[in-house]
This record gives C-alpha cells, sequence and structure tokens, in this order.
C-alpha cells in the first residue's frame, strides 16, 4: 500500500505538478531527486500532528541539495477537506512552536480541495487536488529565491486556472486515471497493490 500510494502521488507531481506547469519551481527538485515522500499511516489527527513536526524537524536539519521540500501524504486520516482545512491552523502553530517560522511554511494538497467561492466540481480547483491528503513542507529560502527567479509569480494562479478550463473536466479525469495507471505498474512490479 506505502508503495503505492508514493507511486501514485510521484505521477501525480511529474503529470500534473510539472506536467502542467502548475507549479514552475517544482520541476528542478523532482528532476534531481529532492523530494521526500512521507506516507504517515496515522489514523489520528495527533499521529499525524506528531508526523508532521518530526518531518519538519528532518527538513530543517536536512542538507538543502539532498532534500528540497517534502511531501507528507496521510491516507488515512483527514480524508474530509473541512476537518483537513481545519488542521492546517495546528499545522502553523506547531510550526511555530517548533521555532520554524520564516524558515519553513506548510501547503496543503486534498482530492476534495476547494477554493472559497468556487463549487465542487469547478475544474479550477484541480490546481490544488492530490491523489491523497497531503501536506507540502517548503523552505522559505526556496520560495524566496523562486519568486525573486520568477517575477510573474502572481500570475501562476490565473495561468493555472487556464490551463485547468482548457483541459477540462475530462482531461483532468484522465491525467487521474494515468495517475492511477502509472501507480499499478510501479508498485506492482514491486508486489503491491492499490488501495481498496
Amino acid at each position: 500500500m506505502e508503495a503505492f500510494v508514493i507511486a501514485e502521488t510521484r505521477a501525480w507531481v511529474q503529470r500534473a505538478v510539472v506536467g502542467l506547469n502548475l507549479c514552475p519551481f517544482a520541476k528542478a527538485p523532482m528532476v534531481k531527486g529532492q523530494i521526500r515522500y512521507v506516507v504517515c499511516k496515522a489514523c489520528d489527527t495527533q499521529a499525524l500532528l506528531d508526523t508532521l513536526c518530526a518531518e519538519m524537524q528532518a527538513l530543517a536539519a536536512a542538507d538543502p541539495e539532498q532534500v528540497e521540500t517534502t511531501l507528507v501524504i496521510h491516507p488515512n486520516v483527514l480524508a474530509d477537506f473541512i476537518e483537513f482545512n481545519e488542521f492546517l491552523d495546528l499545522a502553523d502553530v506547531a510550526l511555530g512552536e517548533l521555532g520554524f517560522d520564516g524558515v519553513l511554511q506548510v501547503a496543503s494538497f486534498h482530492p476534495q480541495y476547494q477554493f472559497a467561492g468556487t463549487e465542487a466540481d469547478d475544474v479550477s480547483n484541480a490546481t490544488n487536488q492530490s491523489p491523497y491528503p497531503t501536506l507540502h513542507l517548503l523552505r522559505e529560502d526556496s520560495i524566496d529565491r523562486a519568486v525573486a527567479a520568477f517575477p510573474e509569480a502572481d500570475a501562476i494562479f490565473e495561468t493555472n486556472i487556464r490551463t485547468l478550463e482548457a483541459l477540462g473536466a475530462g482531461g483532468w479525469a484522465e491525467l487521474q486515471a494515468q495517475c492511477k495507471a502509472d501507480a499499478a505498474t510501479c508498485a506492482g512490479s514491486a508486489g503491491h497493490q492499490p488501495l481498496a
């Protein structure tokens, strides 16, 4: 199961985040193998928070040339987007309590991600829709460098919406199916089965 979850998330990063250029800053760490994928097997929010705190400390201590960013994937907890969204406040409090304000940042992705003011089936929500609930730990220094190198950073969101509207709901569904197929091939070769 863990191998499948990571394989599907990797496929999503490759096909959606990088492939659709939803995040212009993601390609370099992906190509260099600097993204750490962690599957948290927790079934409750306290265990997830403990894992998240441990991963914050690990990322802050790691050499950026080895680990640039971390994706904490948690398929067994916070499947409901509203609960997931509320958990983000706890994540931000923990980040501050660990002394990582200005050092790390938490971004969020979820299969049911929905921006305020949109309908649940609005394709623009797909910019933040991952295969599983996922907390993305980023280095503030990396964000600052990326924004400095990309003067039109504010336009990314609008560009992403146009990209997804052009792709359409059918195209997005096809991309998701491709990610599952990629994961089944990858994990299947390792003798693992997908989640039911």
